[in-house]
């Protein structure tokens, strides 16, 4: 039997580990019966270029997740510096999303678009696995939509930051 002490503090260790370890910010958005839904990931990654997958990850399957999870195709955005305030409203419970000052549109094939991004990935999930609380999405990807250029946003020990190549410097 392990000492639950010690599962604790390997938990904020691991926890502190990712906070200070930079991560692009996405924002994944669909349609679902009940409207649009959107939620910020810090989680997304490639998988694989042939076929193109790649992974998400959502803490829990209610809310906007629970929608994410239902939805028969997603679109998950690379945000850029400035919209920071974006992926706060996706973050957070309760703040406004999928306004018109926030610049959506709706794609033909039905998700929520943000042109502001700097690229959308649209996509169907291929797998689902539960791990604890949380859910790992495999998305196959369907198409790439591009948006708008600029430097990716990060997020790193609780704050957003942007990467600025050393040529812009």
């Amino acid at each position: 039997m392990t000492d639950p002490g010690l599962d604790q503090d390997v938990t904020e260790k691991f926890k502190g580990a990712f906070r200070h370890h930079p991560a692009g910010v996405a924002l994944v958005s669909a349609t679902t019966a009940d409207g649009p839904v959107g939620l910020t990931l810090s989680s997304v990654a490639s998988v694989s270029a042939d076929p193109a997958v790649l992974v998400f990850s959502v803490t829990r399957a209610t809310g906007s997740a629970g929608g994410i999870l239902s939805a028969p195709s997603m679109l998950v955005h690379f945000l850029v510096a400035g919209q920071e305030p974006i992926a706060d409203a996706f973050a957070r419970t309760g703040q406004p999303r999928f306004t018109p000052e926030q610049g959506w549109q709706l794609l033909p094939t039905g998700e929520p678009f943000l042109p502001s991004a700097r690229v959308a990935v649209r996509g169907s999930i291929r797998e689902t696995h539960r791990v604890g609380p949380s859910a790992l999405i495999l998305l196959d990807v369907l198409d790439v939509v591009d948006g708008t250029p600029g430097a990716p946003l990060l997020y790193h020990d609780r704050h957003y930051d942007s990467l600025v190549s050393s040529t812009q410097k």
